[in-house]
C-alpha cells in the first residue's frame, strides 16, 4: 500500500472513530498513522544503512564560515584590497587555519578541540539561501519555505520514522531560536502529534533539571480519574463536529503530558551523570556549562527514543566585535560537541545520529566598519558527523574568497533532500495531502547530494 493510499485509509479510518465510542480516541489513531509512515516501503529510498535520529546545533545569526571552518588563503593574500560591494574592502581572518586529522580537513584555531573529531566531520562549504534578513533565512532553513507556513523539519523527520518512545515527545527543541517564532518547533497541517516540545527559551539561562507542570500535587489514580473526564468532554466535542485538529491535539497533548511524568523527569536530572562525563561535556563551570548541558540532555533524549532534537544557540550576529564575539561564541560550544562527538561514538550511538551543524547564513569575506561582517546567503558552511555521513570529506567551494557557492552549491532544499536521505526516506515520496494536493518538505525540488553519503 503506497503512502497516499495509506492517508486515504486513514483520514477515513479517523472519521470512524471520530463517530463512534470504541473509545481509541486520537492518540490510538496517532500511534497508527505514525506506525504506518514508519514502515511505509515508500518512505524508505534503499536498505542501505540510515541514520534512526538527528540532533541540530541550530547557531542562530549566522556563523562566520571564513573565520571558522573554510579556509581562504587568499583573504590573506588580498586583505584590505576592494570588496564586491562598493566601498567595501576584504578582510582576512583574524585566526589561523591548520589541517587536521588523516582526512587534512581544515579549520580554525576556534574549535581545538573539535580538531581532534576532524575525521569524523563532513563539511559542506557551498551551501546557500534565498535571502539575507534572519527571520526569513531561518524559517526557510527549518520549513523549507520563507513565504508560506509549513510544518518544521523536524516534525516531517518525526512524521516520516514514527515515534520510538510513546512516554516521550518525538521531537524536542532545546531554547528554540526567537527568528521564525513557532514555526521553529511547529507541524502546522500535520497532525499536531507531530509538532515539537520546547524546552526553554531563546536567550534565557535553561535548566535542564526541571520542566514546568511536570509535576503534580494529585495522586497518579486521582490525576488519571480527572484527565479522563476532561478527555470524555473533548471526545465528546470531536463527535459532534467533523475535523476538529486543534481539539485533537489537545487529547493527544494531554495524554503524552501525563505519560511525560513518568518518564521526562529522569531524563532531565543531570545530576545523575558522573563528573567525568560532566567535564567531558564541559557542563560542570565556565562559559562552556549553558551548551554542554544543552548537550549532554540532548544525548539523553535522543538514547531515550527522541527522534529529532535541536539546540539553538546565538547570538553569532557579529556586525561588529567579531574578534571578541565569535571567539567567545565559538569557545563556549567548542568543548561541548567535541564531547557530544565522543559520548555518542563511546555508547555505539553515533553510527545511527545524524549529527548536524549550521546557522541560516554565512558573514561576507569583506569587512563591515573596522571589526565585522555583514550578512551572505550565497555562501556560507554547514557540516554533519554521524549516521551514513562520508567522514573526513569536504563538498564543495565558495570561491577564492568566500563570497558565493562557486562549484557544487547546495541550496537548502538540497539539503533537505539529503538529510530525508540519510534517514532513509526518498523527500519525493514522504508526503501530506493537505488543501487538495499532496506537500512534502523539499516541495517540488530537492535534489539528494549522493556525494556526501558514505
Amino acid at each position: 500500500m503506497s503512502l497516499c493510499h495509506q492517508r486515504q485509509w486513514l483520514s477515513s479510518r479517523r472519521q470512524m472513530l471520530q463517530h463512534t465510542s470504541l473509545g481509541f480516541g486520537w492518540m490510538a489513531l496517532q500511534g497508527l498513522l505514525a506506525r504506518s509512515a514508519h514502515a511505509s516501503p515508500a518512505c524508505h529510498s534503499s536498505k542501505a544503512r540510515t541514520a534512526k535520529r538527528v540532533l541540530f546545533l541550530c547557531m542562530r545569526g549566522g556563523p562566520s564560515h571564513v573565520d571558522t571552518f573554510d579556509h581562504k588563503p587568499a583573504l590573506d593574500r588580498d586583505d584590505g584590497k576592494s570588496g564586491p560591494r562598493p566601498g567595501s574592502r576584504l578582510m582576512r581572518s583574524p585566526w589561523s587555519f591548520q589541517q587536521h586529522g588523516e582526512s587534512g580537513l581544515w579549520m580554525s584555531e576556534l574549535f581545538p578541540q573539535l580538531a581532534h573529531h576532524a575525521d569524523k566531520l563532513c563539511m559542506i562549504h557551498s551551501m546557500q539561501t534565498d535571502v539575507p534578513a534572519h527571520p526569513q533565512a531561518m524559517v526557510r532553513l527549518h520549513t523549507g519555505t520563507s513565504q508560506f507556513v509549513r510544518p518544521s523539519m523536524g516534525a516531517w523527520v518525526l512524521y516520516g520514522l514514527g515515534s520510538a518512545n510513546e512516554n516521550l515527545p518525538g521531537f524536542v527543541s532545546i531554547s528554540p531560536p526567537a527568528n521564525g517564532g513557532a514555526s521553529m518547533v511547529g507541524s502546522a497541517f500535520l497532525p499536531a502529534a507531530f509538532q515539537g516540545t520546547r524546552l526553554g527559551n531563546d536567550g534565557r539561562t535553561f535548566d535542564s533539571a526541571t520542566l514546568p507542570n511536570l509535576t503534580s500535587l494529585r495522586s497518579r489514580r486521582a490525576q488519571r480519574q480527572q484527565l479522563d473526564y476532561i478527555q470524555s468532554l473533548n471526545r465528546q466535542k470531536l463527535a459532534r463536529s467533523e475535523g476538529q485538529p486543534e481539539v485533537e491535539g489537545v487529547i493527544e497533548s494531554y495524554e503524552l503530558a501525563f505519560r511525560m511524568q513518568s518518564d521526562m523527569p529522569k531524563v532531565l536530572d543531570l545530576g545523575q551523570e558522573t563528573e567525568t562525563t560532566l567535564a567531558r561535556y564541559g557542563a560542570d563551570q565556565g562559559p562552556t556549562s549553558a551548551f554542554g548541558r544543552k548537550c549532554l540532555l540532548a544525548r539523553r533524549l535522543l538514547e531515550e527514543g527522541v527522534r529529532f532534537v535541536e539546540i539553538s544557540h546565538g547570538n553569532w550576529d557579529q556586525h561588529q566585535q567579531l574578534r571578541n564575539a565569535l571567539a567567545g561564541n565559538c569557545r563556549a560550544i567548542d568543548r561541548p560537541i567535541a564531547g557530544l562527538l565522543e559520548d555518542l561514538e563511546s555508547r555505539g550511538m553515533l553510527e545511527d545520529t545524524l549529527v548536524v551543524w549550521s546557522g541560516e547564513f554565512g558573514r561576507t569575506p569583506y569587512a563591515q566598519g573596522n571589526d565585522g561582517r555583514d550578512h551572505n546567503h550565497k555562501a556560507f558552511t554547514l557540516w554533519m558527523a554521524g549516521g551514513p555521513v562520508r567522514q573526513g570529506f569536504s563538498y564543495g567551494s565558495s570561491g577564492e574568497h568566500g563570497i558565493e557557492a562557486t562549484e557544487n552549491p547546495v541550496p537548502v532544499v538540497d539539503f533537505h533532500a539529503t538529510l530525508l536521505a540519510l534517514l532513509g526516506i526518498d523527500h519525493e515520496q514522504l508526503t501530506y495531502n493537505h488543501a487538495g494536493r499532496d506537500f512534502r518538505l523539499t516541495d517540488v525540488a530537492g535534489r539528494v547530494v549522493r556525494e556526501v553519503m558514505a
